[in-house]
């Protein structure tokens, strides 16, 4: 789920005039909800991060190597401060397993 509410975020930054209806409140919750998502993963510690290995192993997409990406990381950013230009960049140059 956190992948794909990464990828609904980041797809509406990038394309605000497709969905007209994810306004600022729906989009405060969507990220409370991807920040909900990632803490869990990060409160089941190696399990969590098993958990989105196999997900990224099965589908490597971008939102799944977000995820990844996020629990790797040993500080985390909140989303909101996350610069999206350097995600973006990380996530499109990224190898592929």
């Amino acid at each position: 789920m956190a992948a794909f509410l990464w990828s609904v975020y980041d797809r509406h930054l990038l394309h605000p005039e497709e969905n007209a209806e994810l306004d600022e409140v729906r989009i405060a919750r969507l990220v409370e909800r991807l920040e909900a998502h990632l803490d869990g993963l990060r409160v089941a510690r190696e399990a969590g991060l098993r958990i989105a290995k196999e997900r990224y192993d099965e589908f490597p997409e971008q939102g799944e190597l977000f995820v990844l990406r996020m629990l790797s990381a040993a500080e985390p950013p909140r989303i909101l401060d996350l610069d999206l230009d350097k995600v973006r960049t990380y996530l499109l140059s990224a190898p592929r397993p």
